[in-house]
């Protein structure tokens, strides 16, 4: 836990799950120069936050907790995002309904005054964003985005330019970056071009040739990522009926070659992106039996799974969280896994060979195996004892 200090209060931020061993804070210098913005500091007028005040993309919370004096909207694709809000505002002091949570998924506010967007790492995700918050922005709306400078690019600013309207950066402070918008009197009102779908390649197995639908800011929505492709031609074939998870989904498409290899296995598909499990769960009812059991979770990966209750998890773990490079997504998901599967139940793991997952599996479930490799990638197997 750090202490975030504004000219008027500090506040004590963390990530969540909050782990000691997590040396990165609840924000940045990003959200410290939009603060002070908002406040005058650097020289501007302080912004006039009384009418409704909406928050995108706020990553842990900090921007809310910070605002939520003003009762502002946050408006997240991580269910992550929501519950770090949630712990910080209750390690403030705030009251639990100062901030309005709503989802990605979830209809925005139809009017807003003071619009504050935290720039994704996702392009697309912020297209789309953009595109379904413009019919309640209003000539007199004050558009404010804000990242690192490594976060912000020339199309990031044409998106802003081409739904919103008018757009200019401000000067890099402690390499941050302010995006300064003027919303269009007579805007062109065009829907969002999300989501995408692509049809899968012909080597892949039992997903051959299957449409996946894609929801704007999932990984590799474009197209069927490199290292799924390779899980995909080396999961595990089982029959009869099983408790299958697909830890991590995306797009669902490990889950749904489970179940189509597998038409008596009950899957669960879980997401801590809420555009993700849309897309798994769009993906999986065009393609599977109907009479196929599944579950779709936005969660904390299996925090909620009833222990020693699953067979088969199938994980590909992304080793990023925003622009940082970590392992602690992965080592929560192995941990998680390790009690959520019966005596005997098996985690099937794809990752990047250099990431070294295979040390952290075997600190975790005393054995792993590696089932598959290339140059690039490994899939690893471990067991429940």
């Amino acid at each position: 836990m750090n202490r975030l200090t504004t000219s008027g209060a500090g506040y004590d931020l963390a990530r969540f799950p909050e782990d000691p061993r997590d040396p990165f804070r609840a924000w940045d210098a990003a959200d410290e120069y939009l603060l002070r913005h908002l406040e005058g500091i650097d020289g501007a007028s302080p912004v006039d936050l009384s009418g409704v005040v909406v928050v995108v993309g706020d990553r842990w919370g900090a921007l809310s907790t910070v605002l939520a004096g003003h009762r502002p909207v946050q408006i997240t694709d991580s269910y992550l995002a929501q519950r770090a809000t949630a712990a910080n505002l209750e390690r403030n002091g705030a009251d639990a309904d100062a901030v309005r949570l709503l989802s990605a998924r979830d209809t925005p506010p139809d009017r807003i005054d003071v619009l504050l967007v935290r720039v994704p790492k996702s392009l697309a995700l912020l297209e789309d964003q953009l595109y379904r918050l413009a019919p309640a922005v209003h000539p007199g709306t004050v558009v404010i985005g804000t990242g690192m400078v490594k976060e912000i690019h020339t199309s990031t600013l044409k998106l802003f330019e081409r739904i919103i309207g008018p757009t200019r950066t401000s000067l890099a402070v402690k390499k941050a970056r302010l995006i300064h918008c003027t919303p269009d009197p007579a805007p062109v009102r065009v829907s969002s071009p999300w989501p995408h779908r692509y049809e899968l390649p012909d080597d892949v197995g039992a997903v051959a040739g299957r449409t996946v639908t894609n929801h704007a800011g999932i990984f590799c929505a474009e197209r069927l990522d490199i290292g799924t492709r390779f899980f995909l031609k080396h999961l595990p074939v089982r029959s009869g009926p099983e408790r299958v998870v697909d830890l991590g989904c995306g797009n669902g498409v490990l889950g749904l070659s489970a179940a189509l290899a597998n038409p008596e296995a009950e899957l669960t598909f879980i997401d801590e992106s809420y555009q993700a499990v849309a897309s798994a769960e769009a993906t999986f009812r065009a393609n599977a039996d109907a009479a196929t059991e599944a579950r779709f979770v936005v969660g904390d990966g299996l925090a909620d799974t009833a222990p020693a209750s699953v067979d088969l998890i199938l994980n590909n773990p992304p080793f990023h969280s925003h622009q940082a490079t970590t392992d602690a997504t992965a080592r929560n998901m192995f941990h998680g896994a390790r009690a959520a599967l019966r005596q005997g139940g098996e985690l099937w793991v794809v990752g990047n060979r250099h990431l070294g997952y295979h040390t952290q599996l075997r600190r975790t479930f005393g054995n792993c195996v590696t089932v598959a490799g290339d140059s690039k990638f490994v899939v690893l197997r471990a067991v429940k004892r």
